[in-house]
């Protein structure tokens, strides 16, 4: 595999250093964009580390889509669309700009990282078709010289005689593509060349990694946004995911944008250091947990444990929408409470809404009260001792059944 290049072994110094030199520049670009407005009085000297990051609101996909309604195609967070090469969409719609060139979304660092490099022929199996994921990984492997076949996806038979009568030595796809292709292959005859694979986009299951291990694939993955670009990869250490160079995270409570002390899951918000787009603690609705420690890769950046579930877990109870939002809101009306969960569930063929809140206090009326007023449905108040409630980011338990 290839060694980690100077940015990758930083010390923790050096990284704290660069970043507060970086973060005042990239807070400052963006509140030159008018969709930034409501960042226009942030004092952006102040703004040098996660800490004070962390101050700052979380931008979501729905803000995302109302900007862009008002204002398109980028909703005023990115320059001109005559300044980007390529403009992608994404389901919402959610309009993406893009570079081709200068491994503008970083994916390079992963296909490094996973052992490419110049001389490997990739068979690009993402889609190209208005959609940013071909073009994130084609720009990837321009920045380490690679060649790419633009196979896209399906055509099975297609893909087995490409790939062998250009000797392609490498799949770029989601996970479970590359064993359709590779089964396709047996049932031609033919014999392919892949010895490496590079995947993201869905669930990379152990035994699917030791299937293609057993055919001297390796394979290894990344976890990357059509908004954000390459936000972690694995290394052929493969202990969890090594946070990209170009952004910076934070795992957050879902539905505030309070930090979760290590090791706990919570979702996962991102700011990139992107200068053409600068989105700033731009939440992914995704759930992970930060490792502690290095990769025994030599790469020393911060490691999260990789796509640990949805964080939008928005939930439908008698009729009503119930969501994380609503939850922070409610425990931050009662310092008394420490954390709070709700529990869908069904009694008597009926919806019932169950609040479970660690806390020492003993009378639940107050938040009755509360919860009928932020929540908009009675529930039924459960006291739990502090440290009760699972640490696993989830805040809207569905516990119903429908078989």
């Amino acid at each position: 595999m290839t060694e980690p290049d100077s940015l990758e072994t930083r010390s923790a110094d050096e990284r704290d250093r660069d970043l507060a030199d970086a973060l005042p520049h990239q807070v400052a670009r963006a509140q030159a964009l008018e969709g930034f407005a409501y960042l226009r009085d942030v004092d952006v000297s102040a703004i040098t580390n996660r800490a004070s990051l962390g101050h700052l609101p979380v931008l979501r996909k729905s803000d995302l889509v109302a900007a862009q309604s008002e204002a398109p195609p980028f909703g005023a967070l990115a320059g001109p669309l005559g300044s980007f090469s390529h403009v992608f969409q994404s389901p919402g719609p959610i309009y993406e700009p893009g570079h081709i060139d200068g491994d503008w979304f970083r994916l390079g660092r992963f296909l490094r990282a996973a052992g490419l490099h110049n001389g490997d022929i990739i068979q690009n199996c993402f889609g190209y078709h208005l959609t940013p994921a071909g073009m994130m990984f084609e720009s990837g492997a321009r920045a380490i010289g690679a060649t790419v076949l633009p196979a896209g996806t399906g055509q099975t038979e297609l893909q087995v005689r490409a790939a062998a009568d250009v000797g392609s030595t490498a799949y770029a796809g989601t996970p479970d593509f590359l064993k359709v292709i590779l089964e396709k292959a047996d049932e031609m005859g033919v014999t392919l060349s892949f010895s490496k694979a590079a995947v993201s986009g869905g669930a990379l299951f152990p035994s699917l990694r030791e299937f293609y291990a057993a055919r001297g694939i390796a394979c290894l993955q990344c976890y990357a946004t059509a908004d954000l670009g390459l936000i972690a990869y694995e290394s052929d250490a493969m202990e969890g995911m090594i946070v990209d160079e170009g952004v910076i995270v934070e795992i957050v409570t879902p539905g505030t944008g309070d930090p979760v002390p290590e090791g706990e899951v919570g979702e996962v918000v991102v700011t990139t250091l992107n200068a053409d787009y600068p989105l700033i603690r731009f939440a992914t609705g995704d759930l992970s947990a930060v490792m502690p420690g290095h990769s025994p890769c030599g790469r020393t950046n911060m490691r999260i444990k990789g796509w640990m579930g949805r964080a939008d877990q928005t939930t439908k109870i008698k009729g009503m929408f119930v969501r994380p939002e609503q939850v922070a809101e409610f425990v931050a009306r009662h310092p008394e409470i420490g954390r709070a969960r709700v529990v869908a569930a069904r009694e008597d063929e009926r919806d019932v809404m169950i609040l479970r809140v660690e806390t020492t206090a003993s009378e639940t009326g107050p938040f009755e009260a509360s919860a009928a007023d932020i929540l908009k449905l009675k529930a039924a108040i459960e006291i739990v001792s502090p440290g009760t409630l699972p640490r696993d980011g989830i805040v809207i338990e569905d516990t119903r059944t429908y078989d």
